[in-house]
């Protein structure tokens, strides 16, 4: 059995995972992480999020249950990433990064990790969104001269905008055209912006509801535009990922992977 410690384990995510983990024949759920206020902390993770007692305790510090475990999803918020990722370097523990809002600097402390434990890092674990992300890349190759516009809508609570995947993407097109993202990306527009640039990559946030998660990809010229849409009904899109994710990483050696690499879309 695999053991895997969830790090953000009463969050949206956090919860959809340990559900799904429950469900599996192959894992089992040692440890619930929480930060030090979490109202449920020292009580049962499964109890409090009503499936039935699981015998494991939340607790607030990971280093303490680290031993015991194969892996650690991390669902959290960017500092608590890094440090729960720096336990785990510690421990040997493999890593499962789904925060989103890592910025450049932390990447670099990731990319570090990876040369001392396995690290599965995505901008997004469902496997239907890393499926886009290879259709933008072979899109933007062959529509070069096309307009590339990325719309994504999230619900009202998320934190980050534009989305990790909603950049992943623009990567994606840049990467696929030969081009510098940053220096040929714009987040929205105001003013008098004057004529779209032919390199440019533009990326619109959306905030509304509850949607759990939408990217549309459009690539237009005159007299004709083709769009790549995902839309995600549930945030289990992303947990089922996760799962995938932690069957690849027990499997891995040390180093830096992402979703491209467990679902062998590279």
């Amino acid at each position: 059995m695999i053991k895997v410690i969830m790090a953000g384990a009463g969050g949206r995510m956090g919860v959809i995972i340990i559900k799904l983990i429950a469900a599996q024949k192959d894992m089992v759920l040692s440890g619930a992480l929480e930060n030090e206020k979490f109202p449920g902390l020292g009580k049962d993770i499964g109890e409090f999020i009503g499936i039935g007692k699981l015998g494991v305790s939340i607790v607030s510090d990971l280093s303490k249950i680290a031993p015991e475990c194969d892996v650690i999803i991390d669902f959290t918020s960017p500092a608590s990433t890094m440090a729960n990722l720096a336990v785990a370097i510690k421990a040997k523990k493999a890593f499962i990064i789904g925060t989103t809002g890592i910025d450049d600097a932390q990447k670099i402390q990731i990319a570090e990790a990876g040369k001392s434990i396995p690290v599965v890092f995505s901008a997004s674990m469902s496997a239907g969104v890393n499926l886009l992300f290879k259709l933008a890349k072979e899109a933007a190759k062959v529509l070069r001269d096309y307009d590339a516009e990325i719309v994504e809508t999230h619900h009202r609570f998320k934190k980050d905008a534009p989305s990790g995947t909603a950049l992943k993407l623009g990567e994606s097109i840049a990467s696929g055209r030969g081009i510098d993202f940053k220096k040929n990306t714009v987040f929205g527009r105001e003013g008098i912006t004057g004529e779209r640039k032919p390199d440019e990559i533009a990326i619109h946030a959306v905030r509304s509801g509850d949607v759990a998660g939408e990217h549309t990809v459009s690539f237009g010229t005159i007299g004709e535009r083709i769009e790549l849409v995902h839309r995600a009904s549930s945030r289990e899109a992303y947990g089922r990922g996760a799962i995938l994710a932690v069957r690849y990483i027990t499997k891995a050696k040390k180093g830096l992977y992402d979703m491209q690499d467990v679902l062998k879309l590279k």
